[in-house]
């Protein structure tokens, strides 16, 4: 069983568990090391201040399970970060344009 299993059924298929649970890994990381948007660009940012590399991982996951599974994702970014949780609303700005989701 994988670290985020223990939420709603995945919205990905089963062969893509290990990657999606590496992805999930990586962008919990990102948010409380850099946060997923800046109030400058450059480095980590891009020219509209998000985060390059949360952006990959929002295409990504979007590969694997669609929409649904950003949102799967988004929800587990905000039940591992209750006490910060406009980290979770960063991240759904920093996903905008990223295949179908919309705020």
């Amino acid at each position: 069983m994988g670290l985020f299993d223990f939420l709603k059924p995945s919205p990905y298929p089963s062969y893509a568990r290990d990657e999606v649970n590496r992805l999930v890994d990586e962008l919990f990381r990102i948010g409380k090391q850099d946060d997923f948007l800046s109030e400058h660009p450059g480095g980590n940012f891009n020219m509209q201040c998000r985060h390059i590399r949360a952006r990959e991982i929002g295409k990504r996951l979007f590969e694997l399970g669609g929409v649904q599974l950003m949102w799967w994702t988004y929800d587990v970014i905000r039940s591992k970060n209750k006490k910060n949780r406009s980290l979770a609303d960063h991240l759904e700005y920093c996903w905008v344009d990223v295949g179908d989701w919309k705020v």
